[in-house]
């Protein structure tokens, strides 16, 4: 709540200088009309989320952020390993290199990133190691399809502007359609994602298994994704 309100005196002193209005996104505008029954709903949301089982194959616990007044989303694969130990989405190593790209782009310390985006998943639960031993398991489309309901309420309570997928299966999730991460990264794209028109713009998965975000064409690429996220998030926060 402390964050909220000197949020709402920032925007109030942008207003009066006319910074905001001269922003061709429009990114503030509205950014208070989330109602408060809709920030007890998402709480509310969570509570069921935590008592989900539908997944056999799933390890719990289940995994999600806190409940935020924000028109920004970010949704991830699905919970690592080690999650569970800090109860918090992308809380070990890959979200280690993600708040670093965020730090690095826009100054924002990790906290500042957990209080103002959103964080979601494709999936809530961790799925277990793959079976080739290369890093962790996907969710398949029956898990997927398992937690879609959860994103979808998620979605219509926030009804989020801009969303920020990370990595191949949420940028697949997002965006309806697949193909390579150069098409994707580095571009600002548009969606209509449960029935809500935003504007996404995609993350590799900053996972250590990874080498594309640290070869080019990623390297660019990812220079390019967060200089484009930095011209929207700078003007809302």
């Amino acid at each position: 709540m402390v964050f909220q309100a000197l949020r709402k005196k920032d925007l109030a002193a942008r207003s009066a200088t006319g910074r905001v209005s001269e922003n061709p996104l429009g990114c503030a505008a509205g950014f208070f009309s989330y109602p408060a029954r809709a920030l007890t709903a998402l709480e509310n949301l969570h509570a069921e989320l935590r008592a989900c089982r539908r997944c056999p194959a799933m390890s719990g616990p289940v995994i999600h952020g806190p409940a935020l007044r924000t028109d920004v989303m970010l949704v991830g694969q699905a919970p690592g390993p080690h999650e569970h130990k800090v109860m918090k989405p992308f809380g070990w190593t890959a979200g280690k290199t993600l708040f670093k790209w965020f730090e690095q782009s826009l100054g924002w310390s990790e906290d500042d990133f957990r209080a103002r985006i959103y964080i979601a998943a494709v999936a809530r639960c961790f799925p277990g190691k793959a079976v080739n031993g290369g890093g962790d398991r996907k969710p398949d489309e029956t898990e997927m399809a398992n937690c879609r309901p959860w994103l979808e309420r998620e979605v219509k309570l926030l009804r989020p502007k801009l969303i920020i997928p990370v990595g191949a299966l949420a940028i697949e999730q997002v965006l309806q359609r697949k193909g390579p991460l150069v098409d994707f990264i580095g571009r600002p794209l548009k969606a209509t994602w449960h029935g809500i028109e935003v504007e996404v713009v995609a993350l590799p998965h900053p996972s250590g298994a990874s080498t594309w975000h640290r070869t080019e064409p990623g390297i660019g690429l990812l220079k390019q994704a967060m200089k484009l996220l930095k011209a929207r998030l700078a003007c809302r926060f």
